[in-house]
């Protein structure tokens, strides 16, 4: 079991891909026409694209290299445990998610379990997508069945013993999932409200940035405050206002200019799996919407790295 809890944070941040944002762009606008993106479109096609973007899916589920499709899956993620791999997301009735219901798809998005009962491992952050809202899951669904669809068949997980039974998810589920999603701030600024959705629930920030207990559950005590033992063997950083620790020093204007480019204050430019984020999620985002995380993640209590 302990393979599959790990990976909560490992392939929620697969964002450390190395190919173009130009590739990325271009397979998707050949998906679905270059449609536009925007929250608050007539269309809702245009709406779920907007969602697309903002719950970070695009990464994940885009395999590496020239030959890969935008949301065709194939990502793969080689650890200890074994190889995990992205499912096709695109509506190919016998690869991807053609198949799917709504109702379908908003329980897997949610709950983190398949049409057919089974439970997927918590690599797909359902966790946090578990708060998302269900106008913006129905947009989302929307978008993605009206995607051309991508016939590409994704490769097993390739797990060893005793990783690849998926029964052992169950008791896991019982002890850590909440199906009601982590709402750890007030709502009482609609500025602040709107951004612990996109930083909790839709950005699903804290699966990277939230320290782990030795199960791989987050410690929602130390929710933001920096992963010692992040994905990929990396450090990833606390993003509380703590001012030794945290970005308690940044002014307002330098998160908000961070989100949309990737620079930092000092010049330097985000990489990894922070640059695929921005690249594929916040700078997408509208000024508002920017803005609106700045807003939630000064508003927060400051914590200290764990």
């Amino acid at each position: 079991m302990r393979a599959g809890i790990v990976f909560v944070a490992a392939f929620a941040a697969l964002a450390s891909s190395s190919h173009s944002a130009t590739a990325e762009a271009r397979d998707l606008d050949d998906l679905d026409g270059g449609i536009e993106a925007a929250p608050d479109s007539e269309s809702v096609e245009t709406r779920g694209k907007y969602i697309l973007y903002a719950s970070g899916c695009i990464t994940c589920h885009t395999a590496r290299g020239e030959e890969g499709v935008a949301l065709a899956g194939g990502r793969a993620l080689e650890t200890e445990f074994g190889v995990f791999r992205s499912p096709n997301i695109t509506p190919d009735f016998e690869t991807g998610i053609g198949g799917w219901s709504l109702d379908e798809f908003t329980r897997a998005l949610r709950e983190g379990i398949a049409p057919d009962g089974s439970p997927y491992y918590p690599a797909f952050p359902y966790t946090s997508y578990a708060g998302m809202r269900d106008e913006d899951v129905a947009d989302l669904f929307a978008y993605l069945q009206a995607l051309e669809p991508v016939e590409r068949a994704v490769p097993p997980h390739e797990l060893g013993f005793p990783y690849n039974i998926r029964m052992s998810l169950w008791p896991w589920r019982w002890l850590y999932f909440d199906a009601d999603g982590f709402v750890p701030h007030r709502e009482d600024e609609e500025s602040i409200a709107r951004g612990a959705y996109l930083v909790n629930a839709m950005g699903h920030c804290g699966e990277c940035h939230t320290p782990r207990n030795w199960l791989g559950a987050l410690q929602r005590e130390h929710h933001l405050a920096g992963n010692p033992d992040g994905p990929e063997d990396r450090t990833v950083p606390n993003i509380t206002p703590h001012h030794a620790d945290g970005i308690g020093d940044w002014s307002r204007g330098d998160l908000v200019f961070f989100l949309q480019t990737g620079f930092f204050p000092d010049g330097d430019v985000a990489g990894g799996g922070m640059g695929a984020v921005i690249r594929d999620n916040t700078s997408k985002l509208t000024e508002a919407d920017r803005d609106a995380m700045v807003d939630y993640l000064r508003a927060i209590d400051p914590l200290e790295d764990q």
